[in-house]
């Protein structure tokens, strides 16, 4: 397959910045983005040769260089506020020394300059405030998913969908979807999965379609994530800070990238989606991370993503049963319901320290609880 026709310049920069990490696997990466090996290599030595400029067809964005434009500090800080109009004094200067400039100022001078020349206002400076947050140990680990709210376009409306890594804050996919459906979401994180491998664990909301309610914890999606052997967790109902970095993240995607902004379609909030997240992930410094990029901390997965999901298997000797219509399986004379959603999968009736308490698990997730103590329910 070749390069993703939707958006061959950010797939092609994503790829080489990967390739070029230290112990990058140089070859699955070309896998992941379905290309040959020697496109691949192609591609790392055009860039190794003549920077960014050797795999781009067009320039990146404008402001790229402001050495170039304007050789005064000031103008070379207005030059990053006029690209990044969300970053404040400490990206900026961030962002110059990434650059290269010797003459970078102290955040608090360029601070200053911004608003010297009215780029701050006294409202927003007083709105800043720290985000800090816990942090899983390594990549893959976790990623957050979730939809940002929806907004229209002149045609329909658009679902951004959302994905990132909770330990390194790097962007896996910026989707404009049609809907929030699970078929939507599935083909989706199959892209996602192929190009990037599979996370430990995923957290997700109470919403559709990855469970909305106290009954219906998990969904047809959440049922194919176990399959695939990712662990699924929800955050806490009414709690939308558990998933702060994926909540913090639509702050950043809102005023950097939908502010102010109207579209014309879907297509046209994809291409603007896939312009600004390598600059987020590659480029924007991120004051969480002591001022890294996302990607000085983002590896691949190891874990390939299976084209066919693998079959559910239990060790020798496990009771087990098959979920019938609504969730419900009988055991010693006891009914037990679990998430419909597991409706026609095989389960495994497993002993607890606690006696007469046995756990319902689905591979090595427990989904419900069967305590033959109780008097049985009538059905």
């Amino acid at each position: 397959m070749p390069w993703d026709e939707r958006d061959v310049v950010s797939l092609r920069d994503e790829f080489v910045r990967l390739a070029l990490a230290d112990d990058a696997n140089i070859r699955r990466l070309c896998r992941r983005f379905s290309i040959s090996p020697k496109t691949g290599y192609k591609w790392i030595g055009r860039f190794q040769a003549h920077g960014p400029g050797g795999i781009l067809d067009r320039s990146r964005r404008p402001g790229n260089s402001p050495a170039r434009t304007a050789p005064e500090v000031e103008a070379a800080v207005l030059a990053v506020r006029d690209a990044h109009p969300a970053w404040g004094g400490r990206k900026i200067c961030v962002r110059l020394l990434t650059l290269g400039r010797k003459d970078v100022p102290a955040p608090s001078t360029a601070t200053a300059i911004l608003r010297r020349h009215g780029r701050i206002s006294p409202a927003a400076s007083s709105a800043a405030e720290p985000w800090q947050r816990f942090e899983h140990a390594a990549a893959n680990d976790l990623w957050q998913m979730d939809f940002k709210g929806r907004f229209p376009t002149a045609r329909s409306d658009c679902h951004p969908l959302t994905i990132l890594d909770d330990h390194s804050r790097f962007a896996l996919a910026v989707e404009a979807c049609t809907n929030e459906q699970t078929e939507t979401v599935r083909g989706k994180l199959i892209t996602t999965f192929r190009r990037a491998g599979l996370p430990w664990r995923m957290l997700m909301d109470n919403g559709s379609p990855w469970g909305n309610d106290l009954e219906h914890v998990h969904t047809p999606l959440t049922v194919w994530l176990m399959r695939l052997g990712v662990g699924v967790v929800h955050s806490r109902p009414y709690h939308p800070e558990t998933q702060g970095k994926d909540e913090r993240f639509h702050r950043t995607l809102k005023a950097e990238v939908l502010s102010g902004r109207s579209f014309r379609d879907l297509q046209h909030c994809q291409r603007a989606f896939d312009q600004w997240r390598p600059i987020y992930n590659f480029e924007r410094p991120h004051e969480s991370l002591g001022m890294q990029v996302p990607a000085s901390r983002w590896r691949p997965s190891p874990r390939e993503y299976p084209e066919q999901l693998p079959p559910v298997e239990y060790a020798p000797g496990e009771d087990l049963r098959r979920v019938q219509t609504l969730g419900w399986i009988s055991y010693r004379g006891h009914q037990a319901r679990v998430p419909k959603a597991f409706t026609g999968q095989t389960v495994a009736i497993r002993p607890t320290a606690t006696d007469g308490l046995f756990h319902v698990c689905f591979l090595s997730h427990k989904i419900a609880t069967i305590n033959l103590n109780q008097v049985p329910h009538e059905t």
